[in-house]
């Protein structure tokens, strides 16, 4: 299968692109390494990358010429910075547009693309979140641009799965709380948690599902990635702490969770895991483990967050 991978140097995207080769696909990726990193890619005789933005018409036209996907992987993101609203609509939603409009020309037969759980709103009206419940993506940029990239991708036409995810995280993830302990851990910088619960999935068992969704798996519409259960903040913290093997001089603080912000964001995944034949399988130990064990290999110089900063210093771990 030709397939073709926006985002394909991130963390999500690379891990996919991997997975495809390993098969024997032909991967084309295009990414403008915003967050993307060029060591998540290993050259391969069936994998061409085109660098770039996807806000670059042309550009996903050469991409799409040159690879002729008969699926499109959708991955690219614009988090970086959540005050740039501008990159964010560039990205998320007129990339998503170019990306839609060169696939009716392609006429690929579908479009997988991911979507942030943020599109419920700060404050859902359910625990766990159905799929049901109203979009509501107010009071983030990221959230209101992917969901627009989201109904772009549905007004185009073609079959496609959007799947909204729950925090994804493991080797290569740069965003998030876990890269922020290990990198603050690591450099004898102080740590905060908030008093609140995520539900975490780890990378292989998400692309296990995109991977279904990528051989024809699952209706035309939206899915949840989740494990179905929540941990807490701290719970995350913990076994950083304990994968890094260190033990601290007194335990890390737990801070209240600031008012625009929910106690939990918990996905209900039955409607996957009923027309995917899948779940999660990967224990938090096990998967922080994996993770911890990258960045020592690899190293991190930064982490990104989409969400706002609580003060001019530190970003929330949420």
């Amino acid at each position: 299968m030709n397939v073709l991978i926006s985002g394909g140097a991130g963390f999500i995207g690379s891990h996919l692109c991997d997975r495809l080769l390993a098969r024997g696909d032909k991967v084309t990726v295009i990414d403008n390494f915003a967050t993307g990193r060029r060591d998540n890619l290993t050259p391969h005789v069936n994998l061409n990358l085109i660098e770039g933005s996807i806000a670059d018409a042309d550009l996903v036209a050469q991409a799409f010429q040159t690879g002729m996907p008969e699926l499109v992987v959708h991955a690219a993101a614009s988090y970086k910075d959540p005050e740039n609203w501008v990159e964010d609509v560039h990205t998320n939603v007129l990339g998503s547009v170019n990306m839609a409009r060169a696939s009716q020309k392609a006429k690929v037969r579908r479009i997988v693309y991911f979507q942030t759980a943020l599109c419920y709103g700060l404050k859902p009206l359910e625990q766990p979140i159905t799929l049901n419940h109203r979009i509501h993506s107010y009071g983030s940029s990221y959230a209101v641009s992917k969901t627009g990239g989201e109904q772009y991708i549905d007004l185009c036409g073609i079959d496609y799965v959007s799947f909204r995810l729950a925090n994804a995280y493991g080797p290569r993830n740069l965003s998030g709380p876990l890269p922020t302990f290990y990198q603050r851990l690591t450099t004898g910088k102080p740590c905060f948690v908030m008093d609140t619960r995520r539900d975490f999935v780890y990378i292989d068992d998400l692309v296990n599902c995109v991977m279904k969704a990528i051989d024809g798996a699952g209706q035309k519409g939206a899915y949840h990635i989740s494990s179905g259960g929540d941990y807490a903040i701290k719970d995350l913290f913990d076994e950083t702490v304990r994968a890094l093997g260190i033990k601290l001089d007194k335990d890390v603080e737990v801070r209240p969770r600031l008012p625009d912000d929910t106690f939990t964001i918990l996905l209900d995944p039955s409607k996957t895991n009923r027309d995917f034949a899948w779940k999660t399988t990967t224990p938090l130990s096990t998967g922080v483990r994996k993770a911890i064990e990258y960045y020592q290999q690899c190293g991190i110089s930064q982490t990104f967050t989409h969400l706002k900063q609580m003060d001019g210093k530190e970003k929330k771990a949420a």
